[in-house]
């Protein structure tokens, strides 16, 4: 399933200007060949357990796992909404889950530590942090200097991010990174601040839920935003993507296209229609919220980018991991057989 007429999310073979077009997302970009795997076998009805995460990365299939609890595919899709990766990860390499939505390097890390057993067949999900401030002095990366930013996620990607982001500011060395045990002690920080001063990095939901309880705090520099801008490799901001495992791919090759084009879908829907999505993100588990859901889905860049597209954004992004910290994509890059291009 090619939709030829949906912005791509790039800076050069594809188009995407953070926030900006985020906001106007109609459509989930697809790219490679989209004809489903050739199979000389009948394969049956597949029933595939899928498993993602509380987030932006499951709200991109709310439309979808609704549509599979309905009975309205060919093949049996189960769902699990977990709340941590460690939920997901060695579940992945034991075999519990086929397909699972995950942050881009724990993707990187199970090839590495499982002998290339899973690939990546989309990514679902950019940039979804921001900087969040009531200050209306920072607009931009630089503005940062000499102040001190908080933030959760010290030694995983928002860490790796903001460093690499500061350092093409030449800011890296005049900012002072704070880190918190988790986003909602960032919030607390950001609200108990009488100053109206403090800077805090936040994920989405939580930037939404934080501009909506504290009128007087904005998202003052998108982080997808500032990468596009500040990066030259033909990297992006990577946050989740999309894995299954090879075994299962091999068997299933058509189950796993029907997903791939299911998903595509499904976050169509959710950037062309929040309002309506928000109702199945609540009942799925994955936020409590239906204002909530409506109002972060905009701003959560959700994507399906298949093919060559996808390979370049991503191993530019792991590219930037790697020489942040090795082990944070499992040592190495991954080989070109991670990356699944059917």
């Amino acid at each position: 399933m090619t939709h030829e007429n949906s912005p791509l999310i790039s800076r050069r073979s594809l188009l995407f200007s953070g926030l900006g077009l985020g906001l106007g997302l109609a459509g989930c970009a697809i790219t490679g060949s989209g004809q489903p795997p050739t199979s000389t076998r009948d394969e049956g009805r597949a029933s595939l357990k899928v498993a993602s995460l509380k987030g932006p990365t499951s709200m991109g299939i709310a439309s979808l796992m609704d549509k599979a609890q309905k009975g309205m595919l060919r093949n049996d899709l189960e769902f699990t909404v977990a709340g941590s990766p460690d939920e997901v990860i060695p579940a992945i390499a034991q075999g519990g889950f086929d397909i699972a939505l995950v942050p881009a390097n724990a993707a990187a890390v199970l090839y590495a530590k499982t002998n290339a057993s899973v690939s990546v067949i989309n990514i679902n999900t950019l940039g979804v942090l921001s900087v969040v401030t009531a200050d209306d002095s920072v607009n931009d990366l630089t503005d940062l200097a000499g102040r001190t930013v908080y933030l959760a996620g010290k030694g995983a990607s928002p860490e790796f991010a903001m460093n690499y982001l500061l350092g093409k500011a030449g800011v890296a060395n005049d900012v002072t990174l704070e880190f918190l045990s988790e986003a909602t002690e960032v919030v607390a920080t950001l609200a108990a601040d009488s100053t109206g001063s403090a800077v805090a990095v936040l994920p989405q939901p939580f930037v939404t839920v934080a501009l909506s309880k504290f009128p007087s705090l904005r998202a003052a520099v998108d982080l997808s935003e500032a990468w596009d801008k500040l990066s030259d490799d033909g990297s992006q901001l990577v946050q989740g993507v999309t894995i299954v495992r090879n075994e299962v791919l091999s068997a299933h090759p058509s189950a796993v296209r029907e997903f791939m084009d299911e998903q595509a879908l499904s976050v169509e829907a959710a950037n062309a229609h929040p309002r309506d999505v928000a109702p199945l993100v609540v009942s799925a588990g994955i936020l409590d919220s239906e204002d909530i859901a409506a109002a972060a889905i905009p701003a959560c860049h959700l994507v399906c980018v298949e093919g060559r597209e996808m390979k370049d954004a991503l191993s530019g992004y792991l590219q930037t991991l790697l020489d942040a910290n090795a082990a944070s994509v499992g040592g190495s890059l991954p080989g070109d057989d991670f990356y699944h291009q059917g």
